[in-house]
């Protein structure tokens, strides 16, 4: 049985799924009273040039705002924070998109939605223990789950051709 979109999206803001996020984030961030916030996958180009061209070049989520985009004069507002939760990055969380207009560098689903947010690792000069580095299916499925592949017909992967 295929479900279709919108009643997938009630579903999501019936049951709080839009608010959800790949793995824990954490209140703060370690060594300090920081909260975790974003900093767009731009700032990890430098240390993870080569992950950062091929996610750029091969992955959907490093373009996931087009298709927002093109929806969202057909959504309500509620039906496009559904849409945000998954598209883009950090929506609804400290320092996440906010607007198109207000974050355009969080508009796409970027390395720190599976990667976690990344102003410390980034300020830290990289420290690996301030980013979620090893990924689990786990941690994608908040996104990438069984109603999601039904509703919108795309397949759990984990790599996903990322990086």
């Amino acid at each position: 049985m295929t479900v279709h979109w919108r009643s997938f999206l009630a579903t999501c803001l019936a049951t709080g799924l839009w608010l959800c996020a790949p793995g824990p984030l954490p209140a703060q961030q370690s060594g300090g009273s920081k909260t975790a916030t974003y900093v767009g996958s731009a700032a990890c180009k430098d240390c993870h040039a080569k992950e950062y061209d091929s996610f750029s070049r091969y992955s959907k989520k490093a373009h996931s705002s087009e298709s927002v985009k093109i929806m969202a004069k057909k959504l309500t507002s509620e039906e496009l924070a559904g849409c945000f939760a998954c598209h883009t990055t950090g929506y609804g969380r400290p320092g996440g998109f906010v607007s198109f207009e207000k974050t355009p560098e969080l508009a796409n689903a970027g390395c720190e939605v599976c990667h976690g947010p990344g102003a410390a690792h980034v300020d830290s000069g990289g420290d690996p223990a301030l980013i979620r580095a090893k990924l689990a299916m786990s941690d994608c499925e908040a996104c990438h789950n069984a109603e999601r592949v039904r509703s919108f017909n795309f397949k759990p992967m984990l790599f996903a051709g990322a990086h």
